[in-house]
């Protein structure tokens, strides 16, 4: 074993155990979000998260990775005798105890990582109504499935858009964030708005979260993990590339991704500041929005072109998604769809505007070099694929009444459907307060149908 085989082990292991806070973050930002009466519900879900996408992305997720980059579907040829298709199968030497060499398992942890976080980022956007096991069914069918199918298209040395089209989404701009923000557009289509979200005269409530403090900070831990989430964007080939490169095998350095991360966070900041004229939740999504927006180029971004974009970025999101509950009446409870989807995908397009002749794909079929129109094939290719698969699968769940909790669960709570108690016994139902259309405060009372003539789901 020589000693840069050594440090790779080592440098992707601890990328994973710092990318585990991506997921402390989501489960206290979305529980902050929650009202009390649902608060267990949530942190179970993106506890759930991990249980189940973990062995759906061991035996079939990690396999199709490899299987499905050089094509829409894998080859029967492929499939059988496929070289590294093969060897990704959980029963080959590199995927056990029998490890044939010391790289691959922290590799695949990496990619399982980014799967979770796409479950998670659904998970946020249908708060309080949806079943946990539709819920479950959903997150493998994204994270196992749909997120690393769109990441061996495109995330991929040998990705079919990486080869042809020159694309180039460094840091999942595109593939994660995207593909699972509108994934769940799909999802939260046939979900519906929680009871009491609109009501007949155009107007939107606000759910205020049960503890405000708890989502900043959740939003913060995830920004904390964000540095370890590029850290394992980037490939160590020492043995073709010195030093330091992107997953398409492009130069680049740690200290070109810290420069991106840190400013696009500013530059996101000031941004939702403003654009929500204060507001404490948008001001810190703006700067999630800030970083998500610049991360197809971040390897190749200069600092004040960084912050520049991450402004922009923000300034899309708080619009998009204000605009997305106005008059699209989707009932997004985190924004994650505008975040992570729109914002997302605007990445990938960003990049093609100002990173247009970069080469990329050197470790594919020779240099071919970014263009905006590879990168609107991008586009055209992977947002289908997520909203689609999301819109289908959960309508096929909502067909079979299996999608959404029944109103009066959602009326009474997810936490005393799912474990028979109440969390928060110090605290009446009382204690939640909806903002009203028109901008008044009002207490939820312990039964929003009793509160609110209009509902309308």
């Amino acid at each position: 074993m020589t000693l840069d085989t050594v440090f790779v082990e080592n440098y992707y292991f601890v990328t994973v155990v710092f990318m585990w806070f991506l997921h402390v973050g989501f489960m206290s930002y979305e529980a902050g979000v929650s009202r009390r009466k649902n608060v267990m519900a949530t942190a179970m879900k993106n506890i759930m998260t991990i249980a189940v996408v973990t062995p759906a992305f061991y035996y079939a997720g990690w396999w199709t990775y490899f299987c499905m980059s050089e094509g829409l579907i894998p080859t029967i040829g492929d499939a059988v005798h496929g070289g590294e298709c093969t060897a990704a199968l959980p029963w080959e030497e590199y995927m056990g105890p029998h490890l044939g060499d010391n790289i691959t398992a922290v590799f695949w942890a990496a990619f399982l990582l980014f799967s979770w976080t796409t479950g998670s980022i659904m998970s946020g956007a249908t708060l309080e109504r949806i079943r946990i096991s539709a819920y479950l069914v959903l997150t493998v069918v994204l994270g196992a499935f749909i997120w690393i199918i769109a990441a061996s298209w495109g995330w991929s040395w040998h990705g079919w858009l990486t080869i042809h089209f020159g694309f180039h989404d460094f840091a999942a701009s595109g593939v994660v964030h995207g593909v699972a923000g509108i994934f769940a557009l799909g999802v939260l289509l046939n979900l519906g708005p929680r009871i009491g979200k609109f009501d007949r005269d155009g107007g939107a409530r606000q759910f205020l979260p049960h503890n405000l403090h708890m989502t900043l900070m959740g939003l913060m831990i995830i920004f904390t993990a964000f540095y370890a989430f590029y850290a394992a964007c980037l490939a160590i080939t020492s043995d073709t590339i010195p030093g330091w490169a992107t997953i398409y095998g492009n130069p680049t350095t740690l200290g070109a991704i810290t420069f991106t991360i840190t400013i696009a966070f500013a530059g996101g900041f000031m941004s939702g500041y403003i654009c929500s004229k204060g507001d404490p939740f948008w001001t810190l999504s703006g700067g999630l929005a800030g970083v998500i927006a610049v991360s197809s180029g971040a390897d190749v971004y200069h600092p004040s072109l960084t912050y520049l974009l991450a402004m922009f970025g923000a300034a899309v999101a708080v619009w998009i998604g204000t605009w997305q509950e106005e008059k699209m009446r989707v009932d997004d409870a985190v924004g994650a769809v505008a975040v992570h989807g729109w914002v997302g995908f605007l990445g990938v397009v960003l990049m093609g505007i100002f990173g247009g002749g970069t080469p990329t794909g050197s470790l594919g079929n020779g240099d071919v070099d970014v263009t905006l129109l590879g990168q609107l094939v991008g586009v055209a290719a992977l947002f289908p694929l997520a909203f689609l698969s999301g819109y289908i699968v959960s309508g096929i769940l909502k067909k079979l009444n299996l999608l959404r909790v029944p109103p009066e669960v959602e009326v009474a709570g997810l936490d005393i459907a799912e474990f028979d108690m109440d969390f928060f016994p110090d605290h009446e139902m009382a204690d939640e307060k909806i903002v009203m259309a028109d901008g008044s405060v009002v207490s939820a009372g312990p039964v929003l149908a009793e509160a609110y003539g209009d509902i309308v789901r």
